[in-house]
């Protein structure tokens, strides 16, 4: 059954409404009409089963059937991810979204290819927030990441967002596996976790300097040099198997 998204800010399942995008997308590519069903969701954790009523090119009005809510997973990890060339940024984002990552944050760091100044930053956060979007819509994912802004780990670190663990994945030789050291905070499993993850050639040695100095922990990725999308994947993996109950 094909999926729509409707932000939460919108979400009235008394008035469920598709946007013009959304509408765009029913009529023009899923050629959909009148009486035909999907399935919505607001990003949030709720999800309806619904009916089209009123179908306009301006919009389109839904007729619930029925609605759900998604329990949230039991732990939010949040990925900070040096953005690579290319690509491979929507490829980390589409991904990320797929394995269950609650924030993504974009860094630049000293070694990323990629720079912006403040317009063309908002820019690729809204466009890697529709990345995530239509990641959600494919793979049944009802509860969506958030894209930060991109800025530099010293930028993030600042705002003071609390974290249980911080990770760091790091080509350094005091880099434990990452079994250990979730074997060190503990019997209780974190439920907020950080993990960031490098460009080409890792970060600086300041870099991580400033990130051991606010509190994380270097982690290693096994013996093989992954590159920074591989990296991502693996560190989500990871950490989704051992942390969602």
């Amino acid at each position: 059954m094909p999926r729509f998204y409707i932000p939460p800010s919108v979400w009235n399942l008394d008035k469920l409404v598709l946007d013009a995008g959304e509408t765009h997308h029913a009529l023009d590519v899923l050629r959909m009409k009148a009486g035909d069903r999907a399935t919505v969701f607001n990003g949030a954790g709720a999800e309806a089963t619904v009916e089209f009523a009123s179908v306009e090119k301006s919009g389109i009005t839904l007729k619930k059937i029925s609605a759900a809510k998604s329990p949230a997973l039991s732990c939010s990890i949040t990925l900070g991810q040096a953005v690579p060339k290319g690509k491979n940024m929507d490829l980390i984002v589409e991904k990320a979204t797929e394995l269950g990552a609650s924030g993504i944050v974009p860094l630049l760091s000293e070694r990323t290819v990629v720079k912006c100044d403040e317009g063309e930053a908002t820019a690729k956060q809204d466009k890697w927030q529709r990345v995530v979007i239509e990641a959600a819509k494919q793979c049944g994912q009802n509860w969506m990441p958030v894209v930060a802004k991109p800025q530099t780990p010293k930028e993030f670190f600042q705002a003071g967002e609390k974290f249980d663990l911080m990770l760091i994945a790091s080509l350094q030789a005091d880099s434990q596996a990452i079994k250990a050291v979730l074997a060190d905070h503990g019997p209780k499993k974190p439920s907020k976790v950080l993990i960031l993850v490098g460009p080409e050639g890792d970060f600086t040695p300041a870099e991580i300097n400033l990130d051991k100095g606010y509190g994380c922990r270097p982690v290693t990725l096994g013996p093989i040099i992954l590159r920074s999308e591989t990296a991502a994947i693996y560190c989500l993996s990871v950490l989704s198997h051992e942390l969602y109950s």
